[in-house]
């Protein structure tokens, strides 16, 4: 027997290695020498200071920093075509001129969004206010809390309160300001017509009436060019107005014809990226716009709190979309679960600062 067979012979390189202090250490296929390191926080660092401290940790923290990585590289992409999906009660929860502003300066190429946001960015352009609330009341129980915001016709999203006669003055926006031009057209109007008409009105009431708030996301998306589509538009106010004011004038949604154009901007894009803001209807919609071309995105960040084990859309994971062929297989991706409030802005800050020096 050889002197190398006794001492275990020829492994493939899958034997003990030797340290530079000549101590053998087991090889590992797996695991990779990049120690952890601890963020070093101080007082007036920057945004962009603050996430990459969060490199060096783990967990959640490693998560927004490469989040923050990929959303910077993708807005920085001069021939990446940029989908935003918004999800959730972003608009009503103060993140309106964040998204606004993404738009304004260029940064979305297309919008994905519900018809609820829709709702609450036109009620605050038209004068309309969202204030801050609360879930329960000392002494009371939630429903009896709730039951009082009924009485006093005040509407509640989680700790937001909105008036019920705001919703009054939408409703009357939508039949003297956004409808009547639709019923001049000649056939049905895709929903993409109505929210680009939605985003006139609400810039030009903004204008007149001198509002204190921006005319928002609706309007920037109009005055650049940046279509807006709203697959669900009959699950809001929006699209319930929509179908009431249907019954008596000729106005006919196409819920069909915003397929075109959506697939043919992914189809005509060099490279391809997604911000998703929460999940449902137009997280799915953005995302299975890729399946109908020959490409997918290069880009990917979502930030969502619904877990993978579900099953369902808005908890699926950036590496499963990848298996439906929906992000290509070299794709940055890179997923936050937590709060949308508090990581968007986290994020988007950090990818301007990045961006802009």
């Amino acid at each position: 027997m050889r002197d190398e067979d006794a001492a275990g012979g020829d492994d493939g390189g899958h034997g003990d290695e030797t340290d530079h202090e000549g101590h053998r250490e087991p090889s590992r296929e797996a695991f990779s020498h990049d120690p952890l390191g601890h963020a070093d926080v101080t007082g007036g660092m920057t945004v962009a200071e603050l996430v990459d401290q969060y490199g060096h940790a783990g967990i959640g923290a490693e998560s927004v920093h490469e989040a923050a990585d990929v959303l910077a590289e993708m807005l920085a992409d001069d021939d990446c075509t940029v989908f935003l999906s918004l999800a959730g009660a972003m608009v009503p929860t103060g993140m309106r001129r964040i998204v606004a502003d993404l738009i304004r300066d260029g940064h979305v190429d297309a919008l994905v969004t519900t018809g609820a946001n829709l709702t609450h960015d036109a009620i605050e352009a038209i004068g309309g206010k969202h204030h801050h609330g609360e879930t329960h009341q000392a002494g009371k129980s939630m429903r009896e809390h709730d039951e009082q915001l009924r009485d006093e016709e005040v509407d509640r999203i989680y700790n937001v309160y909105l008036p019920q006669e705001h919703f009054a003055q939408f409703e009357s926006h939508l039949r003297e300001e956004v409808f009547p031009p639709l019923v001049d057209r000649d056939g049905a109007v895709s929903i993409a017509e109505l929210c680009a008409e939605l985003g006139r009105a609400n810039a030009d009431v903004n204008d007149r009436d001198d509002v204190a708030e921006g005319p928002g996301v609706a309007a920037a998306a109009y005055e650049h060019d940046v279509p807006v589509y709203c697959p669900a538009v009959q699950d809001s106010v929006l699209g319930l107005q929509a179908w009431m004011y249907s019954q008596t004038a000729d106005l006919t949604l196409d819920a069909l014809a915003d397929m075109t154009p959506l697939t043919d901007q992914a189809f005509d894009a060099d490279d391809a990226g997604c911000l998703l803001v929460g999940g449902g209807v137009p997280k799915n919609f953005t995302l299975q716009t890729m399946l109908v071309t020959p490409r997918a995105y290069n880009y990917a960040v979502q930030i969502t709190m619904d877990p993978e084990a579900t099953g369902g859309l808005s908890g699926a994971t950036l590496e499963e979309a990848r298996s439906w062929g929906k992000l290509e297989k070299d794709a940055r991706n890179a997923s936050v679960y937590g709060d949308a409030t508090v990581y968007l802005p986290l994020l988007v800050a950090a990818a301007r600062e990045r961006i802009d020096g």
